[in-house]
């Protein structure tokens, strides 16, 4: 039987130690490296956490502030709805209140004056000579104050009917609703030894009645404060204002329509304050009127939608321009 031999450890050569030694070392160093590399890792890992908590409360706390605000819109345009509805309420309650207003203009507040009216001719028809001179003067006065009255109411109710009394829009050639005007204000213009030009006019959409209203009671305009002894002529002309002219880049154009005359004029400063309801520039005694016609003339303009603008200088006439879109809104 043969007996293994086992090497003897004085037997290693001490290169091979240097050898073990040095892979023992080698892998200590790499453990260590990597060791290093772990705990980087580690700590570049919680700063990343660290930042991303950070980042993730600075955008809860906007989240929170922007909710918080959002809120608050909601609240206040909540708040402005709320609002809106009382005002559009009290508004539509206005207007039922304006057109009661218009029927006991147009009855109940009428008849008294017809009655004044009617009587005082009576009185006059029956009783003139025993009224002596000063009888007649005082009821002429009465019977004037009441037809002065009568055409305030007549006035107002026009006035009141522009936005209670809405009609359907449709096509208007304002060309024909001129020349209606015209042959109504025929004895008007040759008692004033007047004369019209009108140019080619375009056809709106709106209310007939109204158109016609708003072009008597401008042209009357036009007819009533005249220079003495100087025959009026008024020129109605219209023309296209491109969108450059027309300062909206968003317009894609205007119609201007202009009724001028030659008359007194008046002072710029006023321009506002013609189109107020019993607003006048000169006294009852030199002219004619109520001062509501030009505040019917702005209100139909503007529930059309449209503007309406006064130019003038003392003596140099007036000009009324109303602006209105080359496209309108036909819903």
């Amino acid at each position: 039987m043969t007996t293994m031999a086992h090497p003897n450890p004085d037997s290693i050569d001490q290169k091979s130690v240097m050898e073990l030694e040095s892979l023992i070392l080698s892998l200590k160093t790499e453990l260590q490296d990597r060791m290093t590399e772990i705990a980087m890792l580690k700590e570049t890992g919680d700063a990343v956490s660290r930042e991303l908590e950070k980042r993730v409360e600075e955008r809860t706390a906007e989240l929170l502030s922007a909710n918080n605000q959002l809120r608050q819109e909601v609240s206040e345009r909540e708040r402005t709805e709320e609002k809106l509805k009382s005002f559009m309420d009290k508004l539509e309650q206005s207007n039922h209140e304006l057109e009661d207003f218009a029927h006991v203009a147009s009855h109940d507040l009428q008849e008294p004056l017809r009655k004044v009216t009617a009587f005082g001719d009576r009185l006059k028809a029956k009783y003139e000579k025993e009224l002596g001179d000063q009888g007649r003067d005082y009821l002429e006065r009465m019977q004037s104050a009441a037809t002065r009255m009568q055409t305030l109411i007549n006035g107002l109710l026009t006035y009141s009917r522009v936005t209670s009394k809405k009609q359907p829009f449709i096509s208007v050639d304002l060309n024909i609703v001129v020349q209606e005007v015209l042959s109504d204000l025929e004895v008007r213009i040759e008692q004033t030894r007047g004369s019209v030009e009108t140019g080619n006019l375009p056809e709106v959409f709106g209310d007939p009645l109204q158109m016609r209203q708003l072009m008597q009671n401008l042209i009357g305009n036009a007819l009533k404060f005249t220079k003495k002894d100087e025959p009026p002529v008024i020129r109605i002309s219209s023309r296209t204002l491109p969108a450059m002219k027309s300062g909206d880049p968003q317009e894609k154009g205007l119609y201007e329509i202009t009724v001028q005359d030659q008359g007194i004029g008046f002072d710029e400063k006023y321009a506002d304050r013609i189109f107020g309801v019993f607003q006048r520039l000169h006294g009852r005694g030199e002219y004619e009127g109520t001062g509501i016609g030009l505040s019917v003339c702005r209100k139909i303009v503007e529930h059309h939608g449209w503007s309406l603008e006064a130019k003038s200088q003392p003596g140099q006439g007036s000009a009324f321009v109303i602006r209105l879109p080359l496209n309108q809104n036909r819903e």
